[in-house]
């Protein structure tokens, strides 16, 4: 990743803007989200963060992705222009209680998790390949771990 200039605090600038568009209950507030998002960030970004039902995110699965059915979370990264990157991520509230409720994991927890896990996405990070999967999931725990939430993928590795 190339370097970059980083403000006084050594944190890269962040433009956030966070879209509603999901009446769910236990949707995290902007601030969470800006603090993850943050925490992920390794260089300045312009990034729109929008959280969704059912029917819009399977409609962007299917447009976007050929997959007819709504996901946790879709990136769009748009590139770099300036040493500064942009995407939008978005989350599928009902998708994101749904998994959290299966997985035993804390509705916060888990959006947080995604929230990283899109911002990695947006960076470059992939998880196509076995050595990709092993480095990003690597780096989602330590974020996570600095923000104070347990290993997403613990009970997968027992």
């Amino acid at each position: 990743m190339p370097r970059t200039a980083r403000r006084a605090n050594s944190r890269p600038a962040l433009s956030l803007a966070v879209q509603y568009a999901s009446e769910a209950e236990g949707i995290p507030q902007r601030p969470q989200f800006r603090r993850w998002v943050a925490a992920a960030l390794r260089a300045p970004a312009h990034i729109t963060l929008r959280i969704v039902d059912a029917d819009e995110g399977r409609m962007l699965n299917r447009d976007y992705r050929n997959k007819d059915y709504a996901t946790n979370v879709l990136t769009f990264a748009y590139g770099e222009e300036g040493g500064v990157r942009a995407g939008d991520i978005v989350l599928c509230a009902p998708v994101v209680e749904k998994e959290a409720r299966e997985q035993g994991k804390a509705l916060r927890a888990h959006y947080a998790h995604l929230t990283v896990h899109g911002v990695l996405h947006m960076q470059g990070y992939d998880h196509e390949t076995e050595p990709e999967a092993r480095a990003m999931e690597a780096l989602e725990v330590e974020i996570l771990r600095r923000l104070r939430f347990n290993d997403p993928y613990a009970s997968e590795k027992s």
